[in-house]
């Protein structure tokens, strides 16, 4: 019998991806205000160029281990504990301000003030555009009652914990909030899961796993053991040896799932 759901949060109850797609688009938009840019043609390469710049640094082997993408780095401050965090609080200011600014010169253009407003700006963006799936909360309300619920997220506590107080409805119905980057290592590494069980006073067989990544929330609960449910909106191609123990497109079907197994 299940007696614990951990919950991933980005793109499972947080539309993270529409977040960013969203300050993307505002902070390529004012960049079109101000020079002859197709903001979309921006977006690319500036996204191109944050990606290649993030894995040149140091930290990025790190960001690896803890689970931070290239578009959290560009607007996180990663105020955190540990060497390695505050080493990528020391770096992501000019992280920021480069990749905008190289993404301007791949188009032509050379406007370093440019690049230092729109790397200011998207982080303002981002925050003020949390999503949230629609039926995230009915369905989090449907089991708080009867299951002990968990969130369990790769990422940076500062910039998570950002993320929860933007979205301030969602923390509350969770008994244990585990971020990797306050852990140490991330999913799909067994041990955090093998934290999360031993924090709830719970086995494998008495939890589910539910996010959206086969990589990371699918492959580390299969690891230890624990049932997952591979929550797959985009209609992605499962891989078999990632395979989950149920798939679905809505997160409201969870709760059949979980009913079944009662």
């Amino acid at each position: 019998m299940v007696k614990v759901v951990i919950f991933d949060l980005d793109d499972t109850l947080l539309w993270d991806r529409k977040s960013v797609e969203t300050a993307f688009h505002e902070t390529c938009k004012r960049a079109a205000q101000v020079v002859d840019v197709d903001p979309m043609v921006l977006e690319e390469a500036v996204r191109d160029e944050a990606r290649k710049l993030y894995a040149s640094y140091e930290t990025f082997e790190f960001t690896k281990l803890i689970g931070i993408n290239p578009f959290e780095g560009i607007w996180g401050v990663f105020n955190d504990e540990g060497e390695s965090f505050q080493k990528m609080k020391e770096l992501m200011p000019g992280y920021r301000q480069d990749a905008w600014t190289k993404g301007l010169q791949r188009l032509g253009i050379e406007d370093e003030a440019l690049g230092r407003e729109l790397a200011e700006l998207f982080p303002a963006e981002r925050r003020k555009h949390p999503f949230v799936y629609e039926e995230t909360f009915r369905v989090l309300d449907a089991l708080k009652d009867t299951y002990e619920l968990v969130l369990l997220t790769n990422g940076s506590p500062s910039l998570q914990q950002t993320k929860l107080e933007i979205t301030p409805e969602i923390a509350p119905y969770f008994s244990h909030i585990v971020i990797s980057g306050g852990f140490g290592v991330g999913k799909p590494d067994p041990s955090i899961f093998e934290h999360v069980l031993n924090t709830c006073e719970t086995t494998a067989d008495e939890a589910i796993m539910v996010g959206d990544n086969l990589l990371t929330d699918i492959l580390g609960a299969s690891r230890v053991g624990i049932r997952s449910v591979w929550i797959n909106r985009e209609g992605d191609e499962m891989t078999a040896e990632h395979a989950p123990t149920y798939e679905i497109d809505h997160l409201e079907k969870l709760l059949p799932i979980l009913d079944e197994l009662k």
